[in-house]
């Protein structure tokens, strides 16, 4: 990552907020020769569809086009899109089981806090993966099944990421929220995030990857999300965000760009970005906001993993003769990493590491268990994971 300071620095404070050092970062261009595998670059953001699709349909082609997109969100534009990325008929499933959510929680009266924005200002849907698996398993399998959330969450994250998902609706009139920059220390005050050393500023973003797939369609009076390019390589950016000359400049040079339904928008946590004002007249801007986290940090949400296994078992085994969209269903739903567990009572086997949930999921699926004999094998690896 480029960054305005030497990476020996171990501090940073308020007081190393330069507007002018931001701008010579940002004021910079994106070139299609920086981004030969997009079919666009619109707005300084690289737009992907069926030519990285092409590429990424062999082994090796895979990994060219995994680097292509670390490239642009690390030290590029630090976001991309990728047209088409999920089928419209999976996204009207799942936004159909999104909806109904939303109006069991307006008619218990409860409400969804937002983050960045006014509570109450959008419509908000926390802890939506596993409540999706859960209420229409099928839905799930088929939102999952695509491989544009595995191409790029494997190429920044690696391996057994794991993945949360939030709905967000911004009603006609939703105002914009404040410009920021995302979990972990995006979450925090200036004083808690200078609290961490600098290191933890430059690592943080390469444990996250935020992403957002439109679930209708989102010309930019709808206020898709706000971006500004390259903004994720200036290194106090962290405490950046919070000042107002910062947010003005934000202001007077984010960008925007109109989405299609299935679209998929994914960006380094670092990025300043925020949701643009709704300005239309009758679309509810609607996005399911993922988050995916490396195997070595921290997730947001809790989420049900195995009552989501036990759920999407049927599912799953109508994907057995597809074992791309069965891998990318089963890496969005189970843990795919073994630790922490207790290595007394689950020692590693055939490796380094004892069986993740996820292995025992695929092999269930493979294996065509029953509901109880997976039940039971769940239970018994959740068991061997608690402490004495």
């Amino acid at each position: 990552m480029t960054t305005t300071h030497a990476p020996t620095r171990v501090w940073l404070t308020p007081a190393d907020c330069d507007l002018d050092d931001f701008r010579a970062l940002v004021e910079r261009s994106t070139t299609h020769a920086d981004h030969p595998l997009a079919d666009d670059v619109r707005e300084n953001v690289p737009v992907y569809g069926d030519r990285l699709r092409r590429e990424a349909a062999t082994p090796q082609g895979r990994r060219a086009a995994q680097a292509e997109i670390v490239r642009a969100l690390a030290g590029g534009p630090g976001v991309v899109v990728i047209t088409g990325a999920v089928d419209a008929a999976a996204v009207d499933r799942a936004s159909a089981a999104f909806d109904a959510m939303i109006a069991e929680q307006k008619a218990a009266g409860g409400g969804a806090g937002d983050h960045f924005a006014r509570p109450g200002a959008n419509d908000r849907v926390w802890g939506a993966l596993d409540k999706l698996a859960l209420r229409d398993p099928g839905a799930f399998a088929a939102y999952y099944a695509t491989d544009a959330l595995a191409l790029v969450s494997e190429a920044w994250l690696g391996p057994g990421y794991q993945v949360t998902s939030q709905v967000n609706v911004v009603n006609p009139g939703g105002a914009a929220q404040e410009p920021h920059r995302d979990y972990h220390l995006g979450f925090m005050s200036p004083e808690r995030s200078s609290a961490y050393p600098a290191q933890v500023h430059r690592l943080s973003p390469y444990l996250t990857l935020l992403g957002a797939v439109a679930h209708c369609d989102m010309p930019v009076e709808t206020g898709p999300t706000m971006y500004l390019p390259f903004s994720q390589t200036y290194e106090p950016g962290y405490l950046a965000f919070h000042r107002p000359d910062f947010a003005r400049y934000f202001a007077e040079h984010h960008v925007q760009l109109p989405l299609r339904k299935g679209d998929a928008v994914f960006f380094n946590p670092a990025l300043f970005h925020g949701a643009g004002t709704n300005r239309s007249a009758d679309v509810a801007r609607t996005a399911n906001l993922l988050q995916v986290s490396s195997a070595f940090g921290r997730a947001m949400e809790t989420v049900g993993r195995t009552a989501m296994c036990r759920a999407l078992c049927p599912a799953l085994q109508r994907l057995r003769d597809d074992d791309a969209a069965l891998r990318n269903v089963v890496a969005a739903a189970a843990e795919g990493y073994a630790f922490p567990t207790n290595l007394d009572l689950d020692p590693p086997v055939d490796g380094l590491a004892p069986p993740s949930q996820a292995d025992v999921l695929l092999r269930a699926v493979r294996e065509g268990w029953d509901a109880g004999r997976l039940a039971a094998e769940l239970d018994t690896h959740a068991g061997r994971r608690r402490s004495l």
